[in-house]
């Protein structure tokens, strides 16, 4: 598969399956862990959370520009 393939697959997946997914799934544990919390939890947990998503684009990166298998 061609790097420009592999980099359409990514792109795709993390923009339209991933971040709706990991949005909704943050904004229903913050309702649920960060009501009466302090100012400063709620910080913690979206500094965190606004980190961690980034976390399926380090796994694709490698797997994006490695170079084609050619058979000989």
């Amino acid at each position: 598969m061609s790097r420009r393939t592999k980099t359409l697959i990514s792109a795709i997946l993390i923009v339209f399956v991933w971040l709706p997914f990991y949005a909704l799934f943050i904004m229903g544990l913050a309702r649920h862990v960060l009501p009466g919390a302090p100012w400063y939890v709620g910080l913690l947990f979206y500094a965190v959370a606004g980190t961690f998503w980034i976390v399926p684009i380090g796994f694709s990166l490698p797997w994006m520009y490695r170079e084609p298998v050619r058979k000989a």
